[in-house]
């Protein structure tokens, strides 16, 4: 690597090397074309996919864990920004203490999309996600945020996030019919896809729809790039 890069470190807390990758690419669309290099770390122990409150927890240990490790290479003095990527943000607020670097979390940029529209006025937001046992954990990082007065709620596929995750039409389609359950009948003017698993399913539904569908990498890159300061 270049000693002159500016690289983001996307850290998955999900073991899923697969899902990582899946990220780092939709990632470099939107930092690549702004000279920033992305590097993708995957969280050294833990479950695939974070589904339930304790797994959510624990992650954060290790996400700090890989970032700190990977700060501490050869590497780890060009970077330039962490984007911490899984809805629930785990040890993004412990790191964000700890570095002089900004550090943002899918779940903090989707909220902060979501809250406004292109004009600026605020509005009514919603998620849809896979997973029932963090639907907790989600209004709490709305209203950890300030944004819960906005907030209509969490609407949940009628399967569970390992069957969806087998079945990507599937994932689609009941996705789908959550986001139509809180546009049509909660009145949310904005959906986010809750899941960084989730993200390819969250592109796929924001080309197939009219709703303002919120995609949590791209949003969390344009809240990283509105904090990282310019080179001199």
């Amino acid at each position: 690597m270049a000693t002159n890069a500016r690289t983001i470190l996307l850290v998955n807390p999900n073991t899923n090397h697969n899902t990582t990758a899946m990220m780092v690419e939709l990632a470099k669309e939107a930092l690549d074309p702004a000279g920033l290099h992305v590097v993708g770390i995957t969280a050294p122990a833990g479950p695939p996919m974070i589904i339930d409150p304790d797994a959510l927890a624990t992650s954060a240990v290790h996400v700090r864990e890989a970032v700190h490790r990977f700060l501490a290479g050869p590497d780890g003095g060009t970077v330039a920004g962490v984007m911490v990527a899984a809805i629930g943000d785990p040890g993004r607020r412990q790191l964000a203490d700890e570095l002089d670097i900004p550090v943002v979390g899918i779940g903090q940029g989707s909220i902060y999309a979501a809250a406004y529209a292109s004009d600026g006025s605020p509005r009514r937001f919603a998620m849809a996600t896979s997973t029932p046992l963090l639907v907790d954990a989600l209004a709490g990082l709305v209203a950890a945020h300030g944004f819960l007065d906005q907030f209509t709620g969490v609407r949940l596929t009628r399967s569970g996030p390992l069957d969806l995750a087998a079945d990507p039409e599937r994932q689609f389609l009941e996705l789908a019919d959550a986001v139509q359950a809180a546009t049509g009948t909660d009145g949310a003017q904005a959906v986010i896809i809750a899941g960084g698993p989730l993200s390819a399913t969250a592109r796929r539904l924001a080309e197939a729809t009219a709703v303002d569908i919120i995609q949590p990498i791209p949003s969390a890159c344009r809240l990283l790039l509105a904090r990282l300061p310019q080179p001199a």
